[in-house]
């Protein structure tokens, strides 16, 4: 089925030039990667729910075709540019990944009267502190960060984010390996042009707010993503009002990239149970 009523393009957003794409007709569908990916992480999504929805995927300031700048900003003021500049109406269904379900989460709590839906993939709220271990791969990748090391530190990234706890490199789809691994490469050289200073989202981080969100949350998380992310998923379920959990069978952090079948499977029964 063609997307219909598609645009793109770039919009200033505080200097910024944001990039973003936007088709079909209907409830407004928001889709935020994660902080080791840029748009195309919802390449797998983006045209199947264009044909129900109003959807927009965009790249975060510093990822993707979205470069940084000099000067202050944060993501959620972009974020929220943005929707104000596509004339989105409410109620926004707002899907993000990681930074991206944090910042989805965090935009929730400030304009909770546009925000009919959240669905936090591999993501946690904002400020959340918890006593897990972490993968042994973290110190590895904090030394080739250290040490300047751009492609080592996008591999170790890649292995922590996308292959996972548990898993080789030669267990996963290769086509979307790499593709993460680009991603990430890509926003790596971003970041170390040392452009713009990226200040908190929320001055009250959301950890300690979940009881405000009085909207549908589906938290979806995959089996091997990391200890913090699985506990993070728990720990939303456990404590916002209208919470459910889906555990994705061999995936990790970008779970939508990992199974992109059952992710649309589950992501479209969610979908349906809103307009009952």
């Amino acid at each position: 089925m063609p997307i219909v009523h598609s645009e793109s393009g770039p919009v200033v957003i505080n200097s910024a030039h944001i990039y973003y794409e936007a088709a079909g007709e209907g409830q407004p569908f928001v889709m935020i990667h994660a902080g080791v990916a840029d748009s195309r992480q919802w390449n797998n999504e983006f045209a199947l729910f264009a044909s129900g929805f109003r959807v927009v995927r965009y790249d975060l300031r510093g990822y993707g075709k979205s470069e940084p700048v000099e000067g202050e900003f944060t993501h959620l003021q972009d974020l929220t540019a943005l929707l104000d500049h596509l004339g989105l109406a409410a109620p926004l269904i707002l899907m993000g990944c990681s930074l991206g379900g944090g910042l989805a989460m965090d935009f929730a709590l400030a304009q909770p009267a546009r925000v009919g839906a959240l669905i936090m993939v591999g993501s946690g709220p904002s400020g959340l502190e918890l006593d897990v271990p972490a993968p042994a791969k973290f110190a590895e990748a904090e030394n080739a960060y250290n040490q300047r090391d751009l492609d080592l530190l996008a591999e170790l990234e890649t292995q922590i984010w996308f292959d996972g706890a548990g898993r080789t490199s030669a267990q996963v789809n290769q086509e979307m390996r790499q593709l993460a691994y680009e991603m990430n490469r890509n926003a790596l050289s971003q970041e170390a042009k040392h452009l713009g200073k990226r200040l908190p989202d929320a001055q009250v981080p959301a950890a300690g707010r979940l009881s405000e969100l009085g909207m549908p949350v589906f938290v979806i998380v995959g089996a091997h993503d990391t200890p913090y992310m699985l506990a993070a998923a728990d720990y939303m379920v456990e404590t916002l009002p209208l919470a459910r959990k889906a555990l994705i069978e061999d995936a990790a952090h970008l779970a939508n990239m990992d199974q992109p079948d059952e992710f649309r499977r589950i992501v479209t029964m969610f979908l349906d149970s809103l307009a009952r």
